[in-house]
């Protein structure tokens, strides 16, 4: 087990029993019954066969977090889910990161909810991830107690795994930049730089908790940011920055550099 700064303690599991427990974990994060957890313990076991990686993190005996990679094509591995407790997500994803580089992977990619702003700043502005691909309606329908009721469009993000990851500042969004769409609330949705290199969108403060109180709303807003990033990312449009006030960036890419 490696011990982080903070004294929590990763290692990767193989065991029955801790994959059950990893199970167990990713249930109550998800809000899904026990007896039906979205990644069951013999899934995560033979992942674990095949040549992937089950991460965990534990805070004393207390498990606080897990990830599941697994193998691509091309030096590329894919990070099936990942969750943490608060301020641990990082120390889960460096884990993941070099276990993949001892395997030889130079990238890592994954997918996430766009409309939860808190995710796109970790995985964005912490990280340094690029975000690379709009999937709509990706899983089609989910019941589980976070995305019940809504479409489930993903965000694939992708991971360059031989840099060190540099945080990025918090994007500035230009008030004089033209309004291209208004959003489910009556403010301003989207901005668009007149000189066509960027694309601001907000998403709602807490999609997850407006989900939870109005479904509804929280859909319109799911439809409002598809429009605005389907039509960016169809002229090569990316998403490279969120800030801490919900506002993504989207600039045009050539190979991972932005232009």
């Amino acid at each position: 087990m490696t011990l982080t700064e903070t004294g929590v303690g990763i290692r990767t599991v193989h065991d029955v029993a801790g994959l059950a427990a990893v199970t167990d974990y990713f249930s109550d994060v998800w809000q899904t019954p026990r007896t039906a957890p979205p990644y069951p313990a013999e899934v995560l076991h033979s992942l674990v066969h095949a040549g992937g990686a089950v991460h965990a993190a534990y805070d004393g005996t207390r498990l606080a977090g897990a990830a599941v990679a697994v193998f691509g094509p091309d030096h590329d591995t894919y990070s099936l889910v990942a969750a943490a407790d608060q301020g641990l997500g990082y120390a889960v994803k460096r884990a993941q990161r070099a276990w993949a580089l001892e395997r030889g992977a130079t990238t890592m990619r994954w997918t996430f909810d766009p409309l939860v702003g808190r995710n796109a700043r970790f995985n964005l502005a912490k990280l340094g991830a690029t975000g690379t691909e709009y999937l709509v309606d990706f899983y089609g329908p989910m019941a589980d107690g976070v995305n019940d009721g809504d479409e489930s469009d993903r965000l694939t993000v992708t991971w360059d795994l031989t840099a060190d990851p540099v945080p990025s500042g918090a994007p500035l969004v230009p008030g004089d930049a033209p309004v291209s769409h208004h959003g489910p609330d009556g403010e301003v949705l989207a901005r668009r730089d007149p000189g066509d290199r960027a694309v601001w969108c907000r998403v709602p403060e807490d999609v997850v908790q407006l989900r939870a109180a109005d479904p509804a709303l929280a859909l319109r807003w799911r439809y409002a940011v598809r429009e605005v990033f389907t039509a960016a990312f169809a002229e090569g449009f990316r998403a490279v920055g969120m800030s801490r006030d919900g506002w993504y960036t989207l600039a045009r890419t050539t190979e991972g550099t932005t232009v």
